[in-house]
This record gives structure tokens, C-alpha cells and sequence, in this order.
């Protein structure tokens, strides 16, 4: 493994945003032969929901998004998409898609067949399987994979599941499988949603991961004092973020998706077999994905890089506090 010192080539990105927001598409998959999921269901008919930015051509670059993710990068990621930016549409063929099982136009738990009355686990190997099936429909053979938070245990998955595809990846603040401190975390969130199912439960889940996405740190920099009087600033925006998910996302989603991270585990043997260069960020301040963990993994990629992002906003700080991270990705991209 390479451990990356030298400064980032100089980048300077457009001021101006994509253009035109592209319009979310939809693809049904699987109508003939069906996708047979890692539990032993088998499926037909998966929708799957995606965007395209840039000229449609055989090599893409593939975004995976996050746990509560869309397809919609242009919303969530704007210091990665645009002109000069490490996903040019101008340059680059983007797709990104909504997993499955997610809740953002593809196929959710409600659309999948059930065991025993309870939703059938999904895997992050049966993304993969969905997403290599969703390229093959858009004629892509050849795919950059870029991912954070879960869409870098996605990468892993990728990687593992699709070599043949993947010609090298991005792994943002993610490890290769979960530690006994994240699959907690994600339990006590579940519990939550079985104890108040309809929506309470949901806002919960989404408090606790907020705590684990940020840093002391950071709430001490963005969340001291209050917004109201007699009400802590920490409590108003835990109160506020947690009604937020539950106003657009689906409890059964997010019960499938941390299921299938926190069953995810590939061997050391399976992540030494992995032939591609890729570049794997740590946050310095992450409580949940600590860096010394997430570099642990990319010790046992051959040809990995790995670099730090130096933020005092833990987890989230890929988003809210990305630094030097664009240039660093769009460097390895066009390496």
C-alpha cells in the first residue's frame, strides 16, 4: 500500500453549477432471467432508478451514494459534480443509481419477497449484481467506482464482486466490513424503528447516526448555545434532522440497508486479491469509521493509496468539509 505526501495537483473548479438538472430515469431489469438474491429469493421486474450526467459511452464513472443516499448527485455533492470538478459531465460519463432496496424510485423492501413474513435480507453483493445489470442496460463495460460512507463499503463490494468491471475505485470513510462499535450503533437504530414503527421510531434511528457522523468536536464548533430558549442548539438540530428523514425516507429501508452493511465481511484472502489501484480517504475525526480502522483495510489492498482528510467534523466532513478531497479524487481518476 502506497501512503499518499504529496500536494494534490492544482485544481481549480468552475463557479458555475451543472447547468441543467438532469431528470431522474427508470429502468426495469431482471424481466426474463431473475436476479437471485444472496438470501435464495429469487426477483423479476427490479426498478431502478438513476442519473446520467455527460455523454453516454462504454467507460463510466459510477457514484454510489450514502445510506439515505439518491441517485441525485447534482443535490448532495456539488463539490464533485460540475465542470473542472473530478466528475465532469463535460469529460466523463456519471451514473449513479438508487441501491437496491433503497427508497428513492428503486425497489424497496415493500416490492421483495419476504421470509417468514419479515422482509428477505439484502446483501451489498446484490447491489452490486443490481448496478452491473443497470450498466449492461446503459451498454457501459468499464466502470471508475466512486464511494463514501455505505457507497464505500458498496466500493468493496464492487471490487469483490465485479473485477472484471472495475478498472479502479474511490473509497471514501469507509471500512472493508464493520466493527463491533458500528454494528451497535446500527442495532440500537433498528430497535428504535421496531419499538415506535410509523415514523417515531425513524427519527431516533437518524439521532443516533447523526451522533456518529459528526464529531465532539464539531458540535462543539457548530452546535454550543441554543437556538431556543431553554432548548439545547444540539437537541434542536438532532430534533430537526431526525424529522427531516422521516418526512422522506422509508423505516424498512433503512432496517434493509444497515442490515446488509452490517453483514457485509469479506475475508483479508478476498481484499488481497483485489488488482486495481484504489485510493482510500480517512477522516482524522471519525468516530465512525475511525481512520485507523478504514486504513487497516486498505493494508490489505495491493495497490491501494490511502490519504487523510484532516477535518474536525467527523464523518460527514467528505460532505460538509471536503478540503483538499476533490482534487485528491480527481487526480486518482485520471490517473
Amino acid at each position: 500500500m502506497t501512503v499518499s505526501t504529496r500536494p494534490a495537483p492544482a485544481f481549480v473548479p468552475s463557479p458555475a453549477p451543472v447547468a441543467e438538472a438532469p431528470r431522474r430515469r427508470n429502468a426495469l431489469l431482471f424481466r426474463r432471467e431473475p436476479l437471485l438474491l444472496d438470501c435464495g429469493q429469487p426477483v423479476n421486474n427490479v426498478r431502478v432508478a438513476y442519473h446520467t450526467y455527460g455523454e453516454a459511452r462504454e467507460e463510466a464513472t459510477l457514484v454510489l451514494h450514502a445510506l439515505t443516499g439518491t441517485s441525485a448527485v447534482h443535490e448532495w455533492w456539488p463539490d464533485f459534480l460540475g465542470e473542472g470538478r473530478p466528475l465532469d459531465p463535460a469529460r466523463d460519463y456519471v451514473v449513479c443509481a438508487n441501491v437496491l432496496g433503497g427508497c428513492a424510485g428503486t425497489s424497496g423492501p415493500s416490492e421483495l419477497p419476504q421470509i417468514a413474513g419479515q422482509d428477505a435480507p439484502l446483501s451489498l453483493r446484490d447491489m452490486a449484481r443490481v448496478g452491473r445489470a443497470l450498466l449492461e442496460h446503459l451498454g457501459v463495460r468499464r466502470v471508475r467506482v466512486v464511494g463514501a460512507s455505505m457507497g464505500g463499503m458498496l466500493a468493496y463490494a464492487w471490487l469483490l464482486e465485479c473485477p472484471d468491471l472495475v478498472e479502479r475505485a474511490v473509497i471514501v470513510g469507509a471500512p472493508a466490513r464493520h466493527s463491533p462499535w458500528a454494528i451497535g450503533l446500527n442495532t440500537a437504530a433498528r430497535s428504535a424503528i421496531r419499538a415506535a414503527p410509523g415514523g417515531e421510531g425513524l427519527k431516533v434511528a437518524r439521532q443516533i447516526a447523526m451522533l456518529s457522523y459528526r464529531s465532539p468536536e464539531s458540535l462543539a464548533l457548530t452546535q454550543a448555545g441554543q437556538r431556543r430558549p431553554g432548548v439545547p442548539a444540539v437537541t434542536s438540530y438532532l430534533e430537526y434532522q431526525g424529522e427531516k428523514l422521516q418526512a422522506r425516507f422509508c423505516e424498512r429501508s433503512y432496517v434493509a440497508l444497515t442490515g446488509a452493511m452490517d453483514a457485509f465481511s469479506p475475508s483479508d484472502a478476498e481484499l488481497r486479491a483485489v488488482g486495481v489501484p484504489v485510493l482510500v480517504v480517512g477522516i482524522t475525526s471519525d468516530v465512525l469509521y475511525p481512520a485507523a480502522e478504514v486504513r487497516a483495510c486498505a493494508d490489505q489492498l495491493p495497490r491501494a493509496t490511502y490519504w487523510e482528510l484532516d477535518s474536525p467534523h467527523g464523518h460527514d466532513a467528505f460532505l460538509m468539509d471536503p478540503q483538499e478531497l476533490p482534487e485528491r479524487v480527481g487526480a486518482f481518476l485520471r490517473g
